[in-house]
């Protein structure tokens, strides 16, 4: 994987059919987002390619951001939006200890349950966190991904389905978060950019926005 990722910021089409069907169904935005990847990428396509996308939505419009090794905006379905492609390597450049910043992320806070111990070679099931208890995973997950967070702001978001899941009654718990944090492992934090955090990331999870933390 590239070291030095790109970001499109794609402010998205409100009157393209594809864009709804996008907003609609979670299985489809991942599949437009893979779209902008190269081809031949093996059996984990989204890993390969450092892949990870969020949409941040406001009361006026919807805007999409990708993060990649490679973006070719090209390749999404005409009339889908306007994309601004920028490097990442300033951002990563910047990145030092003590460091104030912002930052915004949406994440699938989840635990896993523990089975007896009769249940050998079994996996409990994952179970989503809200509240108080997502907000202490975040802060965890945070902490080892080389942040001192000071604010952390959730927005519950709509959960995510494919309509295939729909049936089954399958679903991804989304939260936003929004605060100001300290930089105290700049290598962990870069590694936490590139990889992700959390589960549900081919559902718009885990990709971490940084910015400079300006000053009171």
């Amino acid at each position: 994987m590239n070291d030095h990722p790109v970001l499109a910021r794609i402010h998205l089409n409100p009157y393209s059919r594809e864009v709804q069907r996008d907003l609609r169904d979670a299985t489809q935005m991942h599949k437009t987002v893979m779209r902008m990847v190269p081809d031949g990428l093996g059996n984990s396509p989204r890993q390969q390619a450092g892949l990870l996308y969020r949409v941040d939505e406001s009361d006026t419009a919807s805007t999409l951001l990708v993060q990649a090794a490679s973006l070719d905006p090209a390749r999404l379905p005409a009339g889908y939006g306007h994309a601004d492609i920028k490097s990442l390597s300033p951002m990563f450049t910047a990145l030092r200890k003590g460091l104030g910043v912002r930052y915004r992320i949406v994440l699938n806070p989840a635990k896993r349950t523990r089975l007896p111990l009769d249940a050998k070679g079994q996996r409990g099931r994952i179970v989503p966190l809200s509240g108080p208890d997502a907000d202490q995973w975040w802060l965890r997950r945070a902490t080892d991904a080389g942040l001192q967070l000071h604010v952390l702001t959730p927005t519950n978001l709509a959960p995510v389905r494919s309509r295939k899941q729909e049936e089954a009654g399958l679903r991804h718990s989304l939260v936003r978060y929004d605060g100001t944090a300290t930089v105290t492992d700049p290598d962990a934090l870069r590694a936490a950019v590139l990889a992700g955090i959390g589960r549900g990331k081919p559902y718009g999870a885990g990709l971490l926005s940084l910015a400079p933390a300006t000053a009171a």
